[in-house]
C-alpha cells in the first residue's frame, strides 16, 4: 500500500475526518456570533448535518479497516483561524453576518473541493458504497454553499446599507469622460 492510490485516498480521508470534527467545535461559535436568525439556524443545522458526515466518514473508516485520527487538517486549521479572526472585529451587526458567510462560504468550498477528491478516489478504487457516502456528503456541502449564497444576497445588501448610514453625505462631482 506504501505509495499508492489507497494510501493516498486514505490519506484524504483522515485529513476530511479532521476538518470535520474541527468544524464540530467552530460551528457553535460562528452561530453565536450571527446576528441574523436565518444565519444562526443555517449554522446550527450545518452543525448537525457535520455531526453526520463525521459518522459516514467512520462508517468509511470501518469497512476500510483503517483508523480515523491520527491526522491534522493544515487547511481547515488555517480558514477556522481566520474566521475566529474576523468573529473578533468590531464589526456592525450586518457587517459581522457577512463576514462570517465569507467565512462559512470558504469552508464550503475547502470540503466541495476534498470531498470531490475523494469520490474521484473512490471510484477509482472500486468502492461504490464509499464512494455513495461520499457523494450524499458532497451534495449536502454544496447545498449548505448555495443556502449562504442565498442569505448573503439579503444581508451583504444590509450591511452595505450599515455601511452607507455611517458615512457622512458628501456630494460627488460627476466624472467627465476622458
Amino acid at each position: 500500500m506504501k505509495g499508492s492510490l489507497e494510501k493516498l485516498y486514505i490519506d484524504e480521508l483522515k485529513d476530511l475526518f479532521s476538518a470535520e470534527k474541527q468544524l464540530t467545535k467552530a460551528l457553535p461559535k460562528m452561530a453565536k456570533a450571527a446576528t441574523s436568525e436565518g444565519l444562526r439556524n443555517g449554522f446550527e443545522e450545518h452543525l448537525e448535518q457535520t455531526k453526520g458526515h463525521v459518522q459516514r466518514l467512520e462508517e468509511i473508516f470501518t469497512m476500510l479497516n483503517a483508523k480515523a485520527g491520527g491526522k491534522k487538517c493544515g487547511g481547515m486549521e488555517g480558514i477556522i483561524q481566520e474566521g475566529a479572526e474576523v468573529m473578533a472585529e468590531a464589526y456592525e451587526p450586518d457587517v459581522m453576518d457577512a463576514a462570517l458567510i465569507s467565512a462559512a462560504q470558504r469552508v464550503e468550498h475547502y470540503e466541495i473541493a476534498a470531498y470531490g477528491t475523494v469520490c474521484a478516489y473512490a471510484d477509482l478504487l472500486g468502492e461504490s458504497e464509499q464512494a455513495a457516502l461520499l457523494r450524499q456528503t458532497l451534495e449536502e456541502e454544496k447545498e449548505t454553499n448555495e443556502k449562504l449564497t442565498e442569505l448573503s444576497q439579503e444581508i451583504n445588501v444590509a450591511a452595505e446599507q450599515d455601511a452607507s448610514d455611517d458615512q457622512p453625505e458628501t456630494k460627488r462631482s460627476p466624472r467627465r469622460a476622458a
